[in-house]
């Protein structure tokens, strides 16, 4: 055993502070200078990840705690992403369990506890952010230990140790009544609960590739913890997949470790240490590399099917090519490929003539992110509405994706969602007051009805439910789910868009440009109040004559457009419409931009 290390993931649902609490152990742990300027959330590294506020990418960092060095993993919290946290846990020895001391364990909280639990892990349990004014902290530990017995935790795991923190102070401690002061107890408490690496340094060297990166200098850079035996700079290795089969041999370029939020080059590594490799172009994540003697490869965790997919095309409008460089279908095909590739969770099929790609993955977010990341090399693409992929279960009948919906929401708006939720074909399976005027309602609701709702959910409560969603099983089908949306308010013409024509036009819907907006013939201007579609001509300035009236002229006011969100856009869309995506602008269009191929294509 590597008695000096300890391998930690922090796992927790979205928002509950897995990242600022690791911010704050670095700087308690003596890994920056006392003049070092340090970003807020370290570890969020990429521009989405910052805009955000929430983790994608799951990163190793480490610290240095009593001469024991300590790898701690911090892993997504939305379950888009919840590919990643399956891999990760792999890695580990012990996880740090994060709930917020309010909000208490939501659906994303069951799913990485579930994980973990089903892995052998023992959790730490750690009751953050009690320095909010709705803490509720012994009511959420109950409603933890809860959880651990729902989900079949042994003895040992039933047996959790619990600190109360708010990662943002950098505190905790293991009674409220205590003195506040550090991290240090909850330091203690991983050296001694968290086991050692139970690894094997005397077999030949191997190790099982669990994340995926590309560096700018090195290449494919491969992480993963070393299972058994040591490895040098320069040592042959060969990559084997699931079954054995030889992917590729090669040397071992660069060996790197992990410090602070650094990736530093050694010379060796040994059984237990989580390393960076580069020197492999081929072998990728769930694969294992060792010496060319081994034959076996390490066990892997199975990562949950997609449930949701898009179709991406090239961007045929008539401002095609205006802002981004990248527009054509090889170039698009060769990025999504290498995103499959790199990202276990994203599956990628194409058509016959390879002209169109469909995506699949966890969820809007999640493929809102990619799509959002290729806008931003200079992609040009078309989108189409998020479809939820059927599946067949032994009697050839079809089975569609349920998700487990936990909503908390004022008690005045309690009567809205659930009608909403209703029409949706959800089934209600719980529905508790949680204090302060709000109540908790757990729906499972098909993944189809759950598109687009978001927004008419935020329209419901006024802004001030929050709603959470995670995939639960496959279920018979539920039936026809009647999408209510008003139909489309189509531009005729293409130009700039008038402030006089907007106004004139505003009792016909609600509008999704202003004045100056380029628009083309096809594409979606803005939402019609009825539910029909309508053609309308947004270029239409005022007839001016020679005539001077007084009081003629009236004031142009026009109320501000709808701006919605990728994902927004992605979920709003029909079955005939599309979503084109550019570096610098996203747009809603019909599938046929001209008005008589749509007719004949309707009649079709």
């Amino acid at each position: 055993m590597s008695k000096k290390l300890r391998n930690i993931a922090i796992i927790a649902h979205v928002d509950h502070g897995k990242t600022t609490l690791i911010d704050s152990l670095m700087k308690q742990s003596g890994m920056f200078r006392d003049n070092q300027q340090i970003d807020e959330r370290l570890l969020d590294t990429g521009d989405l990840e910052k805009e955000r506020g929430i983790t994608i990418l799951a990163k190793p960092t480490s610290i240095i705690w009593n001469d024991i060095k300590i790898n701690i993993i911090d892993t997504p919290g939305h379950a888009d992403f919840g590919g990643e946290v399956e891999r990760v846990l792999d890695m580990t020895d012990g996880v740090i369990l994060l709930i917020d001391a309010a909000e208490g364990p939501m659906p994303q909280t069951k799913f990485v506890l579930s994980k973990a639990l089903s892995q052998g892990l023992k959790p730490i349990v750690i009751i953050n952010k009690t320095d909010k004014q709705d803490a509720r902290p012994e009511a959420v530990l109950e409603e933890v230990f809860d959880l651990f017995i729902a989900l079949d935790a042994n003895e040992e795991q039933l047996d959790f140790p619990t600190l109360y923190a708010s990662g943002r102070d950098g505190w905790c401690v293991s009674d409220l009544k205590d003195n506040k002061i550090g991290l240090q107890p909850l330091l203690d408490l991983i050296v001694k609960h968290v086991s050692p690496p139970n690894v094997n340094k005397e077999l030949p060297f191997a190790m099982l590739v669990t994340l995926l990166d590309a560096d700018p200098y090195l290449g494919r850079c491969l992480t993963g913890r070393v299972e058994q035996g040591s490895a040098k700079i320069n040592d042959v290795v060969k990559g084997i997949n699931l079954k054995g089969e030889k992917i590729e041999q090669n040397r071992l370029t660069k060996l790197l470790k992990f410090e602070g939020i650094k990736k530093v080059p050694v010379n060796e590594v040994h059984a237990g240490d989580i390393i960076c490799v580069a020197g492999l172009t081929k072998t990728s994540v769930a694969d294992t590399i060792g010496e060319n003697a081994l034959e076996t490869p390490m066990r892997s965790t199975p990562i949950d099917p997609p449930t949701m997919a898009i179709t991406i095309t090239v961007n045929d409008s008539p401002f095609s090519g205006l802002e981004g460089k990248k527009v054509t279908s090889t170039l698009i095909r060769e990025r999504l490929l290498s995103e499959a590739e790199t990202n276990v969770a994203i599956t990628f099929k194409e058509s016959k003539d390879k002209d169109s790609f469909e995506i699949g993955g966890r969820g809007e977010l999640q493929l809102g992110v990619l799509i959002e990341t290729m806008r931003r090399e200079g992609f040009e693409l078309s989108v189409s509405r998020p479809k939820v992929l059927f599946k067949k279960d032994k009697n050839e009948k079809v089975i569609e994706p349920i998700e487990e919906v936990i909503i908390d929401v004022d008690d005045e708006f309690v009567s809205n969602v659930i009608d909403a939720m209703n029409q949706r074909k959800s089934i209600m399976q719980d529905m508790r007051a949680s204090g302060t005027g709000k109540t908790r309602i757990k729906f499972l609701c098909p993944s189809r009805g759950l598109i687009g709702y978001q927004s008419k959910f935020l329209t419901d409560t006024k802004g001030t439910g929050v709603l959470n969603r995670l995939f639960h099983s496959y279920s018979s089908f539920k039936g026809e789910i009647s999408a209510r949306r008003n139909g489309a308010l189509i531009s005729t013409d293409t130009g700039k868009a008038v402030a006089f024509a907007i106004w004139k036009l505003q009792d016909r819907g609600l509008m999704f440009i202003k004045h100056n907006t380029p628009v083309y013939k096809g594409m979606i201007v803005g939402e019609h109040s009825r539910d029909n579609d309508l053609e309308i001509n947004v270029l239409k300035g005022k007839q001016l004559t020679n005539i001077r009236a007084s009081g003629n002229d009236e004031a142009v006011v026009l109320i501000p457009p709808k701006l919605m969100s990728l994902e927004e856009m992605m979920a709003y869309i029909n079955e005939d419409e599309l979503l084109e995506v550019t570096p610098k602008t996203l747009r809603l269009r019909k599938k046929f931009l001209d008005a008589k191929e749509r007719k004949k294509n309707n009649k079709n």
